[in-house]
């Protein structure tokens, strides 16, 4: 193994360290800070527990595409649209269209993979930075939204007259505790670890993220490979999409909106390098619970969302600041 191998291996050791060591601090200060209700912590409550799963499960499904994207050395900030695209498709194709899960399923997640196609095609072909051209589909993703669902909100509900029940499985539990979105996530991740970490395209992945010049004159298609993982990001932001739709029984196109902070500061506090090349998914799922933990125990003590924006903000700079460091 080469010398810059070997470095790259203990920083991504190092930072995925740091993330866990930042879940355990976050999880005590929760505990610390949580309201009480008849004697007992409110963070610690099962429900709440399981709460945090759910609501952790899309934005950590579309920090995992953001994780592939970073890692290649890119951004995508059209995700908190293309959730919100997927979700108004869904529903409009349920109760409008009267088309079945398969359909639907099928139909949302070719449309989220061709946005992705969309996007790395004009990075690639144009030239253009990532930062730019995902910008641009922030824009164009929302206004199809809008199209799609009227401009409003499309409600569809289960039972007679509403979507059909295979549907809202995406969007329930097993058993009283388990959050079907959360083992989506889980399964999400573990795909992407073996994507990254044992096939010859996630070797590529964090080449091109390393020295995209380098990779580049050694052979590798760069432009596939960038490609490959706006493709991915698009298409599990839709898979987000679909699962919000679920769980909300509707979709809305103003959903969303600041999705691609909580994403890449997941990815960020995770241990993953903004400039690309260093970084795991574990530490993106690590990375998604600390944002999750930090929410919940936010929202319990009723603080402005405003406020949670701001700190998100500085979570951000803190971690990078953190990696430089290190």
């Amino acid at each position: 193994m080469t010398l810059l191998g070997e470095r790259r291996i203990g920083r991504v050791k190092l930072s995925q360290l740091q993330a866990f060591l930042g879940l355990i601090v976050v999880f005590i200060l929760a505990c610390v800070f949580s309201p009480v209700r008849r004697g007992e912590l409110i963070f610690l409550d099962p429900g709440n527990l399981t709460d945090i799963l759910r609501q952790v499960s899309e934005k950590g499904i579309i920090a995992v595409g953001m994780t592939f994207v970073i890692l290649a050395g890119g951004i995508d900030l059209s995700v908190g649209s293309v959730l919100a695209f997927a979700a108004s498709l869904s529903a409009v194709m349920l109760m409008r269209g009267g088309y079945g899960t398969p359909e639907t399923l099928l139909a949302v997640l070719a449309a989220g993979l061709l946005i992705g196609a969309v996007n790395a095609l004009v990075i690639t072909k144009g030239r253009i930075q990532s930062f730019i051209v995902t910008l641009a589909m922030m824009s164009g993703a929302r206004g199809l939204a809008r199209l799609v669902s009227g401009g409003s909100g499309v409600e569809i509900g289960y039972g007679a007259g509403g979507a059909p029940q295979s549907f809202s499985v995406l969007g329930g539990k097993l058993g009283q505790f388990v959050p079907v979105p959360a083992l989506i996530f889980l399964a999400t991740v573990a795909i992407a670890w073996v994507g990254l970490n044992k096939t010859r395209f996630g070797r590529y992945v964090h080449a091109v993220g390393s020295n995209e010049t380098a990779s580049r004159l050694s052979g590798v298609g760069v432009d596939w490979v960038k490609f490959g993982v706006f493709s991915i990001c698009s298409l599990l932001a839709a898979l987000a999409g679909i699962i919000h739709c679920a769980q909300l029984e509707q979709g809305n196109p103003n959903d969303g909106v600041t999705y691609e902070l909580d994403a890449i500061a997941a990815v960020v506090i995770g241990g993953t390098s903004l400039s690309g090349g260093t970084g795991t998914v574990v530490g993106t799922l690590v990375g998604t619970l600390i944002i999750g933990i930090i929410n919940n125990i936010l929202g319990l003590n009723n603080v402005d969302a405003n406020v949670q924006l701001l700190l998100k903000g500085i979570i951000i700079v803190g971690a990078v600041l953190l990696q430089r460091r290190g």
